[in-house]
């Protein structure tokens, strides 16, 4: 397929994120109708993407070398559907897993697109980004804010959430000065700096050891704290449409929050009479009743040396002297990472890939879409869920988005973003219940 300069009337802008523009379709070929386009955007005074040039460094062709269909890759959509479809489809289960379908694009198309589109993307988006205009493919992937074959009539209603890190690392490579990383959550350390830096107006209660608990009420706790303060973790999408959640990047002003949300929950569940509590409720049954993110954590866990350890190693496969230890001068931590440093490149190997993969895995979304069903009338490629107080059921389908591959030369900036929430926890994290700006600077402020 080949899109081209008169095709661009059919697509609509979705959203987007740091690295793509997703566009709805609104035209009338029957292949395309529920599905969305995810095209490549460049940072504006960069150089555009090579095309024709192999997508993965030296260093990376050697880490994924048994892969290869991601071997060949020449543009980053080919390598991000090869990387979902032969490497996260087994782990998370390939029928929660969409690996999409590379599409080519003409320049005239992009550039429609550009147009078309500018209007209504976020200002401060336009700012940073634009389309990459001479990026020769896009995927086409199916739209899972909604449930393809549901009757226009109906309503679908969907949840995006952002699951983040699910466990706490034990690795015996987290320095003693770091020991906090071992009992409070990633999330909730981020917070803190997220906040201190502008990203947020305020710290989320959210847990994320409450949403991979396996414990229905504490999924339940966890939802509620989403929806109370959703920042880019959580969204509701409307037959389609976002209508309630974070659109990244900035403070609340970048939030929609409209009365529509709960206008669209009701509507979903008036055949029950169920208020927007219980929506959120019918959202931690699905969560609890798939089971879906058992494999989202046992792939996150595949990070079993937390980058503590696996920056060590990253050396060992780039071939440098590692930069941690050359400003070491604690004899105790040099003999320990020594270990590191004396393992073989297979085992290195192994050890990056899977720290690579746990990296997808706790940055990727997890998309879940509602549509009303009578009893024991489920679809058969749907899971059913329904609540004690009520006799209607809903059909609900899950699915992983967001599995692109991580850059090996990112390991590096994985690390020192690590020591510097970790530092600014340390700081400022004594704080107690939900802080303000105001309250951390105070607190810093006195402790200096």
């Amino acid at each position: 397929m080949l899109l081209r300069a008169e095709d661009a009337k059919d697509w609509f802008y979705k959203g987007e994120g740091a690295a793509n523009i997703v566009l709805g379709y609104c035209g009338s070929s029957l292949s395309l109708v529920g599905k969305v386009l995810r095209i490549q955007k460049v940072a504006k005074g960069r150089s555009r993407s090579p095309n024709g040039c192999f997508v993965l460094s030296n260093h990376e062709r050697l880490v994924w070398r048994d892969i290869g269909e991601l071997l060949e890759c020449t543009s980053k959509d080919a390598a991000a559907r090869a990387f979902i479809q032969h490497v996260m489809s087994n782990p998370l289960d390939s029928k929660h897993v969409d690996a999409g379908i590379l599409v080519h694009v003409s320049k005239e198309f992009l550039e429609a697109v550009e147009g078309n589109i500018k209007s209504q993307r976020p200002p401060w988006r336009v700012d940073a980004s634009k389309i990459d205009v001479l990026h020769e493919s896009a995927l086409i992937i199916s739209d899972h804010s909604i449930i393809s074959g549901t009757p226009k009539h109906d309503l679908c209603i969907a949840v995006e959430i952002k699951p983040k890190c699910g466990f706490l690392p034990s690795s015996e490579y987290i320095v003693e000065a770091n020991a906090v990383k071992k009992h409070v959550t990633r999330f909730k350390m981020h917070q803190f700096l997220k906040l201190h830096e502008g990203k947020i107006s305020q710290i989320s209660r959210y847990d994320p050891l409450d949403l991979f608990s396996g414990l229905k009420d504490r999924i339940h706790l966890a939802i509620t704290a989403l929806f109370a303060c959703p920042q880019n973790n959580f969204r509701i999408f409307f037959n389609g449409s976002l209508i309630f959640g974070g659109l990244g990047g900035g403070l609340d002003n970048t939030v929609v929050q409209s009365h529509k949300a709960e206008e669209a929950i009701v509507d979903l569940i008036s055949p029950s009479g169920l208020q927007l509590a219980s929506f959120l409720e019918l959202v931690a049954e699905a969560i609890f009743g798939s089971g879906i993110l058992d494999k989202l954590l046992e792939t996150q866990q595949l990070d079993v040396l937390d980058i503590e350890g696996a920056i060590h190693v990253y050396y060992n496969i780039i071939s440098q002297p590692c930069a941690i230890c050359k400003n070491l001068i604690d004899a105790e931590l040099l003999h320990q990472y020594s270990f590191l440093h004396s393992l073989s490149l297979e085992e290195s190997l192994k050890i990056v890939r899977g720290y690579l993969i746990a990296a997808t895995a706790k940055d990727c979304s997890l998309m879940i879409s509602f549509s009303c069903t009578e009893a024991g009338h489920n679809a058969s490629d749907c899971n059913s869920a329904s609540l004690k107080s009520s006799n209607q059921c809903y059909n609900y389908k899950a699915c992983f988005i967001d599995l692109d591959l991580k850059t090996l030369e990112k390991m590096v900036h994985y690390y020192k973003l690590d020591q510097k929430i970790v530092d600014f926890y340390k700081t400022s994290g004594e704080i107690e219940g939900n802080p303000s700006i105001l309250e951390v600077e105070a607190h810093l402020e006195k402790k200096n």
